[in-house]
């Protein structure tokens, strides 16, 4: 029978262990690309714009917030799709909940390559 401080030695070795190869393994690299997260006419919702500027295709992530006439209403989308090289695509749209939207006040759109041969 293994004593409590064997076990406990074997579980930090086994973390460490997982911590190293996570620090060596290739980190996906997202690369920031243009995106237009524009209020359509009416007011009511939102389309979200995004160009993939990768020379690949690629899996994309946008993030878009936005103000309305109501106090502390501030709806978010976030979507993801993948988006082919050099395109601009509608990624998702957003509603405003039966508010007005008055402004953007918070946009990210971020894109990772595709492996070869998707």
């Amino acid at each position: 029978m293994r004593s409590r401080a064997a076990d406990a030695l074997l579980v930090l070795s086994i973390g460490l262990g997982l911590l190293v190869v996570g620090l060596l393994a290739d980190p996906a690299s997202a690369e920031s690309v243009p995106l237009n997260c524009m209020i359509l006419p009416g007011e009511e919702i939102a389309s979200i714009l995004m160009t993939n500027s990768l020379t690949s295709n690629a899996s994309c992530i946008v993030t878009c917030r936005f103000q309305t006439t109501r106090y502390d209403n501030n709806p978010q989308i976030t979507c993801a799709k993948p988006a082919p090289s050099g395109k601009e695509v509608e990624m998702c749209r957003l509603t405003s909940g039966g508010d007005k939207f008055v402004k953007l006040t918070e946009a990210r759109a971020d894109c990772e390559k595709l492996p070869a041969g998707e």
